[in-house]
């Protein structure tokens, strides 16, 4: 064993060691920890913002809008609920088991650990991060080493607000990775590719680790012919481009009835124009790929002869402008892969009705996104089609709150946080029965009695 995995090691065991003092569980200790974190977050906006466009060419708006605001807001959510989400709930007992009080606990999981991505390596850090605090954890963060300067940033912060005991931070790549994959969490948190979640699992399942896993996949687009094309256009625009199309929830491609295909693809082009300008390339509000191999993989996916606008690149700056691909089929190029990149292919359909039976033998996806106003339509697609979450005429925004959970199903992953979700992700809810010693039934004791049976025949059907 290296050096560095024995240090790995001991961190761990100082976080048991200091997990079974009970430390983390009193609320106000949580509460605390909570405030210190958001204090730290407040006082490094600026340098936040300098880490997330060193990495990723993020403007400051976007940033604030993508990672600190939701971040931030998650804390506040937190701060303000946490005592409601960490009490005891009593529930109903059954007649059967008079005189008790049954109840609920939630109580921490105990140690865990969060391994986060690139793409939104502030937030999809810190959010898991604040709800693991707000369940009364310790936590072992392992941010992405392909975001260095927004992953050695949330070191220097978190462990300014937090011992080592508490939170602890490992940077590093597959070496380290493998390295507190082969140790032994209560909980296991990743959020990233399919090919490296399915590593995760087969390493927690060695511990019988429950894991939580955000991956990502194909999310399809639908627009119908009664959508209204020019606000479809806009929201997908939005939502397909925003970090460059490196968003686990952007539309991936979109399924759009013939009928307004034509008008639908003009509209695009008007919205990138319009929100982008002439020159995308040349505006400062727009980023860029993580790396180069990341560059190389989009560029590839592109088939120029279908392109309708964009398809141009800067490969010293690693950009590439938004491109729309036209007449795409199933056995395209960009249809093979989850894109992860400003690249949006558009396959024409007769008619939405057979959506259901196009996607049934894909991967279950991420996300769904459907522009419709033909209520008929959203009931039946919505029930139908399998998805992690999704929106009716808007996209990505369903992450953005803290009253529903977020999640996959299926290849895109499983479980959910956020809000409520995220404390409950991170918890245990103890199931408590606590029986008065006042009164004792005697059914259920030897020797059974017919009398009796008739008895529990009563409390039980």
């Amino acid at each position: 064993m290296s050096e560095h995995s024995e240090s790995i090691k001991g961190i761990l065991e100082a976080q048991r060691a200091y997990f079974k003092t009970g430390s983390t569980l009193p609320v106000e200790f949580r509460i605390q920890a909570l405030k210190k974190l958001q204090q730290a977050i407040l006082a490094n906006e600026d340098r936040i913002n300098a880490a997330l466009k060193a990495d990723l060419g993020k403007s400051n708006f976007e940033s604030y809008m993508c990672e600190l605001g939701m971040t931030l807001s998650e804390i506040s959510h937190m701060l303000k609920h946490i005592r409601s989400y960490a009490r005891e709930h009593t529930v109903l007992t059954p007649l059967a088991q008079f005189a008790s009080r049954s109840y609920k606990k939630p109580c921490p999981k105990g140690n865990v650990l969060v391994m986060s991505p690139w793409n939104y390596p502030f937030l999809l850090t810190m959010d898991p991060l604040v709800s693991a605090i707000a369940a009364g954890n310790t936590v072992i963060v392992k941010p992405s080493a392909y975001s260095p300067a927004t992953t050695e940033l949330m070191k220097e912060l978190i462990e300014s607000c937090f011992p080592a005991e508490h939170v602890a931070v490992i940077n590093g790549g597959r070496e380290e990775n493998q390295q507190l994959l082969d140790l032994k969490f209560d909980h296991i948190f990743f959020t990233g590719s399919q090919a490296v979640g399915k590593t995760v699992m087969e390493k927690a399942a060695r511990h019988l680790t429950p894991v939580t896993l955000e991956l990502g996949g194909k999310s399809p687009c639908i627009v119908d012919k009664s959508a209204k094309i020019g606000l479809a256009a806009k929201r997908i625009v939005f939502g397909k481009f925003l970090n460059c199309g490196q968003t686990c929830v952007a539309p991936d491609y979109v399924l759009c009835e013939a009928a307004v295909v034509e008008e639908f693809k003009k509209a695009l082009v008007k919205q990138i124009r319009k929100q982008f300008g002439k020159n995308p390339l040349n505006n400062k509000n727009f980023g860029k790929m993580i790396n180069q191999k990341h560059f190389n993989r989009v560029m590839s996916l592109i088939d120029q002869d279908k392109v309708i606008v964009g398809g141009t690149c800067n490969a010293d700056t690693l950009q590439i402008a938004p491109t729309v691909m036209e007449d795409v089929t199933w056995e395209d190029a960009v249809m093979q892969e989850e894109i992860f990149g400003p690249v949006l292919p558009i396959i024409t359909v007769e008619d939405v009705s057979s959506v259901p039976d196009l996607l049934d033998d894909k991967q279950k996806p991420l996300a769904f996104y459907l522009f419709s106003e033909d209520k008929k339509t959203i009931r039946t697609l919505t029930s139908r089609c399998a998805f992690g979450g999704g929106c009716v005429n808007d996209t990505i925004i369903h992450l953005a709150t803290n009253y529903m959970g977020f999640g996959g199903v299926g290849e895109s992953g499983m479980g959910s946080y956020h809000g409520k979700v995220g404390f409950d992700t991170f918890s245990h809810t103890k199931s408590i029965v606590d029986k008065k010693t006042w009164l004792d039934l005697p059914m259920r004791y030897q020797p059974y009695k017919g009398a009796m049976l008739k008895i529990i025949r009563m409390f039980l059907k």
